[in-house]
Order: C-alpha cells, then structure tokens, then sequence
C-alpha cells in the first residue's frame, strides 16, 4: 500500500546524510544467510503446526487409518500385504502373554508409515498444482531477462521523449549483453536456497534500511465505519476492540483462520500473518530490525501524555469486554499529569531512525522497564482527547481532519515502532495507524474487518452503550510507567516533535466518498472494477497535472511463500491513448469506449503478470541488489530506481463480506484507509469498493508541493468517473458535458450528505445506462 514511498526512496549504497556505504558482505554469503533465514522460519512454523495439531494431518486421521487397520486385521484381512507380519518380527520379544501388544505396535507402526506417506504424496501433488499459475495467465512459463527489459521500456515509453527513450534502450541493450546474465545467475541460485528469492531483501532494504521517519513516509491507517459509530462511549468502544483484536490473535493462534482464497478457489501464502501481534521495528543506526514475541499478555496504553501498562488476562484467560472497559475507563479518570517530556517522547517514533536508534541506547539504560512495557506489548492503543468521524455541519473538512489524525495524529501520541496502533478517539470513533515493513495491507484489512464485523454484531453493545456483562472489580489499576528521563535526552525529544510536526503539517489528506455508482454497475458493464478505476485515475491525473507519469500500483504476490507485493505500471501506452481521446472534442463516444476497453485489458494483462510472478519491478530491483554486493555499476539499473513515482495508488481488498449483511446493515462497511504520498510533488491515492454503489477514495499531497492539490484531484477523479461512465450509454443524467466541468457537477459532490440529512440516497439503477 504505503511501499512505494519506500521504494521511491530506496537508495541501498546511501546513508540519509548522502555518504556512501558499501554491501560489504559477498553475494554468496548473503544468499547463504537469506537461505539460512528461510529454513529457520520453517522449522519454527513447522514446530508450531505440530504444536497446533495441524502438521503433519489431524491426529484423528491417523486415529481413524489405525482403527481400519486394526478392524482388517480382526476380520483375518492383511491390507499391509504381509508387512506387519515383518514388522512383528523385528520386535522384541517379550513373551507370549504380550504376542496381542506387539501385534497392536506393529499396527501401529505401519499405521503411522502409511499415514506419512500417504501425506508427503498428498503434499508433493499440492505443492506441483499450487506452482502452476498459467490459469492467471497463458501462456505460462517464466519470462526471459529480454521479455521483461523489453516490457520495461514499453512502460516508461509514455513518459519519455524519444531523445530519452532511445537512450534508455541504449542503456537495456548494453546491460542485457554484458551484465544481466551474471546477475541472474546470482538470482536464479537464490531461488533454489531460499523461500523467495526477493522477499527478505526487500523487507531490509526498501524498509529496515530506510533512514526516513516512518510517520507518513511508510506507515498506513484503517477508518472505521464511515456513517456509524456503534456507540460513543470511549472506553467501551476501547474494550469492544481490544477484545476482538485478541480474539482475532487467539485464532490466529491455533490457525483456526481460514487461508484466503484468489477467485474462491487458490489459496494464498500466510506468512505475513505471523508478525501481526507483539512485534515492534526496532531502530538501528544502519538498518532496523523486527521483533516478534511469542506472546504477549497486556497492551501499551496512551491517553494524555501518560502511558500505561494495561493486562489484557486473568489466570491466562481474556478478560472480557466489560472488564476491559473498566481498565480503559480507569485510565480515562486517572488525573495524574504527565510527567516533564514523557508528554512528547513518543514523538521519538516519528524522528528519523538513526537519530531514534541513538536516544533509544540512552533511554533503554534509563527506563529499560518503561521502554519494555511499550515494546512487548500486543500492540499499542491511543486514546485520544478529542472527536473525528464525519460530522453534519462539514462533512468533508471533517473526513479529511479524520484521515490526518490517523495517518499523523500531532506526531507525538502514536508508537510508530508498533506493528500497529488502535486508535479510540473520545466520540468512540476507530482507527488504525499500521507500521509497513512486517505486512502489507491486506493482511492488517482481514484483521480490521474482522474487528470491526465481530464488535458489533458478535459482542455488540447494552443499551446504554456500554459493553456487555458485569466490571471485575477485584482486577488490580492498570500500571501507570514511569520514565527516568536523561537531561541529555530533553532536546532529542523537542528536535523529534519539531520534525513530527513539519512532516505533519505539511501532508493534505482528502477523503472522496463517491456514492453515484460502485461495483455493481462496473460489473454489469463486464468490466474489472479495478481496471476501470486505474484508467479513470489516469485521466483525473491527466487533467490535473497536464501530462503523464509513472504510476505505481501495489499488487500482491502472495500465490508464492512469503511473497509481497509486485508494481503494476498502469500508466500504458493504451491508457494514453484513452486519456488523449477523451480531451480530443473530435472524437466520438464509441471511438473513446472502443480505447477504453483496450485500456482495460492491457491493465489487466499487467496485473495478472504481475500476480503470477512476471512483473518488472522486483525482478529489477534484486538485480540492482546484486549489483550492489558485487560492486558492479549498472547504468541501466541505476536509472530504474532514480525513477519518481508521482502517482502511487492501491486497492484496498474487501476480502471477508461474508462477516457484513451489506444488505440489512449498508452503513457497517469498512471505510478503507490510505497512506502518505511517495513523491514530494505527487499524490498517494487508494480506494475501496463499499458494497456494490459506492467507492471511496483517500488522496494525499504534499501542501508544500505547488503543483499538487489532493482537493483538486479528488474532484477530477469525480468527473473522470462520470466521464467514463457516459461513455457506456450517453444518458441525460451522465452527458458528456460533465467531462473537465466541475461547475456543472459540483452538486453530486459529496453526495455521502444525504445519509446524514436522512434524506435518500443518490443511486444508479440498469436503466440508468
């Protein structure tokens, strides 16, 4: 989601002060670690599947084969073909009176042979069908360096002048012939050693080794319910979450959640899951690292300057939602004042990471029992003093301070270190502020729907708006933490807020609920929603800058183990074409529609490529690594990542509607979320599809940027939909004298108001087109 800012500035051979830092380790040690990494990873997951009853099968499959086993044997029938007979022989023998015994262990034993054998042939057939992705895209079968240098070219053809590009085929040409075969060499035996032969180097080189601050440069937010607050009491909107959140940890536990389904059929890899809970990035001087718990049995809490150690169990069971309340609103009443600096240490967080990773050696000496509470616990909750959420009087300038509050709070009442922060703000608004480098954005979005469908209409809410059940008052104060400030830390503290609060300032978030039309409509025009969305978003864009850029769209890769995400270059030769006729008052309708659907199916052969391990990107990007350990200057892959990604965009899946009655209850749909623009003059745009009529954008802009204006494209991106829907049947209501005019439908504008005024609810019917 967020990982294009990173990827943007992802300069492996310089230190945030610009000085040179060597790879120093050989290529072939760090491909040995990177495998040694791979096989520890499975050992543990191993060890815990074992654990958990679910590796290597069910014990009551065994169970039931040794029952069959044993019935066959009593009805005089040997299934084992006389194996068991040679089984019983090589036993000792302990007389006759235990002749019965060793018969049941030689059952047993060939029991327990044929059940592994009979699993390791059931894995094997799985492992060869999961590998086969040419259902994605045919014909199948991996791309050649050429094939993928070449679809490279194709995508930056649109943005360059043919000056430019000719130079840059130079470049291609000249890598291909005396570079690209050594480091492919390098990739290719990688592959075979390790899980993924990418992966792990992009975590620690676009993320760990990232000397930027994380707030807005890589972290990403969650909204709530966009039109509903469950109940607006604070601490038990705090205990309804919490609780969720750990039962959501708890089946993740015993892996009792279901793996997620590509087109309900392929299931995809789950190994970002096991980082969601009791992790924290660590700062270091040169790169950071992830720490990951095993368990963890209390939150960190934050609430006015102070911070609190908060116990989420009694006799290692889940305290209830009630209960849970109780501590929060224990914590809501204390009226201890915040001790000097600890107010603002928090903001530490957001400084950048060498500077953070300096403090923190000082304040692990100083507060190491402070630091420990905050570090280890499940994940951080703030509560925050003021309201957010969309309010009636102004609604838009209210949906925008509510994404900036959770993308950047006022930069110091977040633990941006945090896998993630729960967000509990005093009108019992939600949200989510995600760190990056452990998972991407659909793992954190299963996780939140499942909070979010679970508070309300698993656990739901009294009357009165408490949570239900009865307070535990015999459950001891939640523990207030005391930090033992060193002077020589004060400044650190003020220089980091100082920062936190120019980063802050200067981000504009802009959320855009569009309710005219949604998924249902794209659907019936036989189309892929995200495709339509990506090529609209390149005639907004058209239309606010004036020209064209690379575009960068997250998709994942995780039909292969632990993969992440691969780049969709969306802004295609086809997409031009499109976005030109549109501007072009010559051209008719059915020439622009006839562009557009070429647009489409060029976006979406990107897309399936990608998804089936054929994008570019970080094919490239790994090669550059290798480069880099073997100190080989590459021209051409130099100028790949000095690229600029002006627009960088992302879908938020809806991955679990099975938990929402969108039907019953339309307004309890996640609101999505959105991220930090990865370019200083470009824009950070992500949408979500809420039910089947309404899309939600949140768009991000430098305010220092004169030529971005996330207000200004949010009403491009609405004319842009209208635009292209007209295109399927110019109706009276749709005319293409909509296109470039935000006079003329400025009045469909935040057309969200009617659910707030109670009046109906702008639709979009099948006769509509």
């Amino acid at each position: 989601m967020a990982e294009a800012h990173q990827a943007v500035g992802f300069r492996p051979s310089l230190t945030s002060d610009g000085a040179e830092v060597e790879l120093s380790a050989p290529v072939l040690q760090e491909i040995y670690l990177s495998g040694l990494r791979s096989w520890k990873r499975h050992l543990s997951r191993f060890w815990n599947d074992f654990l958990t009853g679910v590796f290597p099968a069910s014990p009551l499959s065994w169970l039931f084969l040794f029952s069959a086993i044993q019935l066959a044997w009593f009805l005089q029938l040997d299934p084992s073909l006389g194996l068991m007979e040679k089984i019983k022989e090589l036993l000792p023998d302990w007389g006759g009176q235990h002749h019965g015994l060793r018969g049941v262990l030689a059952a047993a034993l060939f029991a327990s042979c044929l059940w592994g054998a009979l699993i390791f042939t059931l894995h094997v057939a799985l492992r060869l069908l999961l590998s086969y992705h040419g259902w994605l895209l045919e014909p199948h079968g991996a791309m050649s360096s050429p094939t993928k240098t070449w679809l490279y070219l194709e995508s930056v053809r649109p943005i360059l002048s043919d000056e430019d590009f000719d130079w840059t085929a130079v470049l291609a040409q000249e890598f291909l012939r005396l570079q690209a075969s050594l480091l492919q060499w390098y990739l290719r035996l990688k592959s075979w050693w390790a899980s993924n032969y990418v992966s792990d180097w992009w975590e620690e080189f676009v993320y760990l080794r990232s000397r930027n601050p994380l707030m807005v440069n890589s972290n990403y937010y969650m909204m709530d319910f966009l039109y509903v607050t469950p109940t607006p009491l604070q601490a038990a909107r705090a205990g309804n979450a919490v609780h969720a959140l750990l039962l959501y940890r708890h089946r993740l536990n015993r892996q009792e959640i279901p793996p997620t389904l590509l087109m309900g059929m392929r299931p995809l890899c789950s190994a970002q899951y096991e980082k969601i809970f009791n992790t924290t990035r660590i700062p270091g001087v040169q790169k950071d690292y992830i720490r990951h718990l095993h368990d963890s049995q209390h939150v960190a809490v934050f609430h006015r300057g102070r911070f609190f150690r908060m116990g989420t169990h009694s006799r290692n069971s889940l305290l209830s939602p009630r209960a849970l309340e109780q501590q929060f609103q224990r914590i809501l009443d204390d009226p201890s004042p915040a001790c000097p600096h600890e107010e603002h240490l928090a903001a530490l967080t957001a400084a950048p990471r060498g500077t953070w990773a300096q403090v923190r050696t000082s304040l692990k000496t100083q507060a190491a029992e402070a630091l420990e509470a905050v570090e280890g616990a499940a994940f951080f909750v703030s509560l925050d003093a003021e309201p957010a959420g969309l309010t009636r009087e102004d609604p838009a300038a209210s949906l925008d301070a509510y994404a900036h509050a959770l993308l950047a709070g006022r930069g110091h009442d977040r633990w941006f270190d945090k896998s993630f922060t729960l967000i509990v703000f005093s009108n019992g608004k939600l949200g989510l502020s995600v760190e990056h480098s452990w998972a991407d954005c659909p793992i954190s979005g299963h996780m939140w729907e499942f909070t979010l469908a679970t508070e309300c209409f698993q656990l739901g809410y009294s009357t009165d708006g408490h949570c239900k059940g009865h307070p535990d008052p015999t459950l001891p104060q939640p523990q207030r933490l005391q930090w033992d400030l060193p002077d020589q830390i004060h400044s650190s503290i003020s220089l980091a807020l100082r920062g936190a609060k120019i980063l802050s300032e200067n981000v504009d978030c802009h959320v855009v609920p569009f309710s005219l039309f949604g998924k249902s409509f794209i659907r019936r025009c036989h189309l892929s929603s995200d495709s339509f969305i990506q090529i609209a978003l390149q005639l907004a864009h058209f239309r606010d800058r004036g020209q064209f850029c690379l575009t960068y769209e997250s998709a994942m890769t995780r039909l292969f183990l632990e993969g992440r995400t691969e780049t969709v270059r969306s802004c295609t030769r086809e997409a031009c074409n499109f976005v030109r006729a549109m501007e072009d008052k010559e051209k008719t309708d059915p020439q622009c529609l006839a562009l557009f659907r070429v647009a489409v199916d060029k976006h979406q052969a990107l897309l399936k490529a990608a998804m089936s391990g054929q994008g570019v990107d970080r094919h490239l990007f790994a090669l550059y690594i290798v480069s880099r350990f073997l100190h080989l200057q590459s021209p051409f892959l130099t100028q790949v990542h000095s690229e600029q990604w002006q627009l960088s965009t992302s879908q938020i899946p809806v991955q679990q509607m099975h938990l929402f009655d969108v039907h019953n209850y339309p307004d309890y749909v996640s609101s999505g979320g959105g991220f930090g623009p990865a370019d200083d003059h470009g824009y950070g745009v992500s949408y979500i599809f809420m039910g089947d009529g309404m899309i939600t954008f949140h768009i991000s802009s430098k305010k220092s940027s004169t030529k971005t204006d996330s207000h200004r494209l949010g009403q491009h991106i609405e004319d842009a939909l209208l635009d292209v829907a007209s295109l399927f049947q110019a109706g009276q209501h749709f005319k293409r004298r909509f296109r470039g005019s935000g006079k003329e439908n400025s009045r469909h504008r935040c057309g969200f108001l009617s659910r707030q005024t109670g009046a109906s609810k702008a639709s979009m019917t099948s006769t509509d087109f």
